[in-house]
């Protein structure tokens, strides 16, 4: 391996160093006299103090707040409502070519598209028609695609085959190296990498270089000791969305909020505008959509205890069917020294235990005792009112689960939003858009197979159908109101337009700027489409 390279399993280094700390007499006699002159307005720091340095609030803070371990995540800063935040990145020559020697042997050259999309056009430029595979076939399934693959029956008709797509597990690359610079302060020795499942290995393909990446500040303490437990604000990790296949950019950001706002567990989200440095000059990478990752605060914002298993399910047993449970389903994103999958085997157990069918109301206890059922309910109401085409029911991946040890209960968490808000497919036009291809949940939930239990097992039960239907009446009249929404889309569309029109040929996701422009106007007639549709079922069907 690459020495600009550090594969994200790596253990850490848990011993403490300490650095000598060296005073400058000269440096210390100048901060006197200004002291003793009144020059700086306020005293100088004194022996045992902090330094202080500007935050974007134009007020000083100590570095601790800042780089910190101790510090609390800084929502405000880190992930601003009605402000879209600045974060410059720097990667050395070397750092950068690895990376793209990874991405290289990974999916073959950039630039040679493969699946599903167009090559990266300058916003304005001409539409083009998008070859579109159909199943899914060929080049877009991964090198290891055999064997680790849902079970057979996807939603019909019209679902992804069964034969594929169900885990796009195109492993993310490497960490590399970065310096990161943000409101005029710098943090050294991050952790770069790549990521995303089928959006990856599209955008590489198109040839555009706005990729998906993460970014973790303290991934290179055991090389870099001054790291050592390094944040951001209070924030270990955060995801960096390219927005792909959404020419409305918002999707991310806005189906986030509509969860977390109908009270489901969902991470907090923000725009940013990125330019990144990889040896030719500070380079505009256009507007990307920063979201909290789970297993760093949002189980500690969210939940009462913070210290549970975080798992990030894909592949076979995430679809949850009979028989398939394999650890290797439920990668551990916390706890992983612990070989310890017996809160996921217990939901197994309860859910297709045969009580189901005996004695449903112990059935209902036994899966309750294991599993946060009114979350999962909740969470499937508002995701079948929004339609997600790349979610649980059709793709045996994106979400996350959490085991709550105040209660013992494991959560789920949805990740990944840029397919959702869509009657036709994925963004819907916009580069990689998926067009009519795959399919969605119908409101009754009669499209969804016994291959998808924690779906179909739920609503088969008079009880948590009930359910269903009540969290669905609820989500329409609270987080999914569509002219609320008609004044999200356009107050976020608004906020970022100027960012998206300065992207460039290379650095965008989108084919043109009408489509970006449309777009509001689209998820608008979407929200109310879905409203009405919700009221039609409710009304028509017992």
């Amino acid at each position: 391996m690459s020495p600009w390279l550090k594969n994200p399993a790596s253990e850490r280094n848990i011993t403490r160093m300490k650095l000598p700390h060296r005073f400058n007499r000269f440096v210390c006699l100048v901060i006197l006299a200004l002291f003793l002159a009144g020059c700086t307005g306020s005293a100088a720091p004194t022996a045992g103090e902090q330094s202080t340095a500007p935050t974007t609030a134009g007020t000083s803070a100590p570095r601790e707040e800042t780089h910190g371990e101790e510090a609390e995540p800084d929502y405000a800063v880190v992930f601003p409502q009605d402000s879209v935040n600045r974060m410059d990145i720097t990667l050395s020559p070397e750092a950068w070519a690895a990376l793209q020697a990874e991405m290289t042997e990974l999916f073959g050259a950039a630039g040679q598209q493969q699946g599903f999309g167009n090559p990266g056009q300058m916003p304005g430029g001409q539409d083009q028609a998008r070859p579109q595979p159909p199943g899914f076939q060929g080049t877009m399934q991964p090198p290891d695609f055999q064997g680790n693959q849902p079970p057979p029956g996807n939603i019909q008709p019209g679902g992804f085959p069964g034969n594929g797509m169900g885990n796009l597990d195109f492993a993310d690359t490497s960490y590399v190296k970065a310096t990161v610079t943000f409101d005029g302060l710098t943090w050294e020795s991050v952790g770069f990498r790549y990521s995303g499942n089928s959006t990856l290995q599209n955008s590489w393909s198109s040839g555009t270089k706005k990729i998906s990446f993460r970014l973790d500040f303290d991934e290179f303490e055991d090389e870099d000791p001054s790291t050592k437990n390094q944040r951001f604000y209070g924030f270990k990790q955060i995801s960096f969305k390219s927005n792909a296949m959404d020419s409305s950019y918002i999707r991310e950001k806005v189906v986030a909020d509509i969860f977390r706002n109908a009270g489901v567990v969902s991470s907090q989200t923000a725009f940013y505008e990125i330019y990144i440095d990889y040896g030719e000059g500070s380079q505009y990478f256009g507007v990307y959509t920063a979201v909290e990752i789970v297993d760093d605060t949002v189980i500690q914002s969210q939940f009462s205890d913070d210290s549970g298993n975080v798992y990030k399910p894909e592949g076979t047993g995430a679809a949850f069917a009979a028989g398939t449970f394999n650890e290797e389903s439920f990668e551990k994103q916390t706890n992983e020294k612990e070989a310890d999958w017996s809160d996921i085997q217990a939901v197994f157990s309860a859910l297709h235990s045969e009580l189901r069918t005996s004695d449903p109301a112990a059935w209902r206890a036994g899966l309750e005792a294991v599993f946060d059922v009114d979350a999962f309910i909740r969470w499937l109401a508002v995701d079948t009112i929004v339609q997600n085409w790349d979610t649980y029911g059709t793709m045996a991946h994106n979400y996350y689960l959490y085991t709550d040890p105040q209660d013992g209960l494991v959560t789920w968490i949805p990740w990944d939003n840029n397919m959702a808000l869509s009657a036709e497919g994925g963004g819907r036009g916009g580069r990689g858009g998926m067009g009519g291809m795959g399919g969605v949940r119908e409101l009754d939930l009669s499209n969804v197979t016994d291959q998808w239990p924690l779906i179909r097992y739920l609503v088969d039960d008079p009880v948590y159908h009930a359910k269903y239907r009540q969290f669905l009446q609820e989500t329409i009249q609270g987080a999914f109101d569509p002219q609320k929404l008609a004044a999200t889309y356009q107050k976020a569309h608004d906020l970022i337009t100027p960012y998206v029109e300065r992207e460039e040929e290379g650095f965008t996701q989108i084919d043109s700027l009408d489509l970006f422009n449309q777009a509001v106007a689209e998820l608008s007639q979407h929200a109310v489409d879905r409203y009405n549709a919700v009221v039609d079922y409710l009304d028509t069907q017992p």
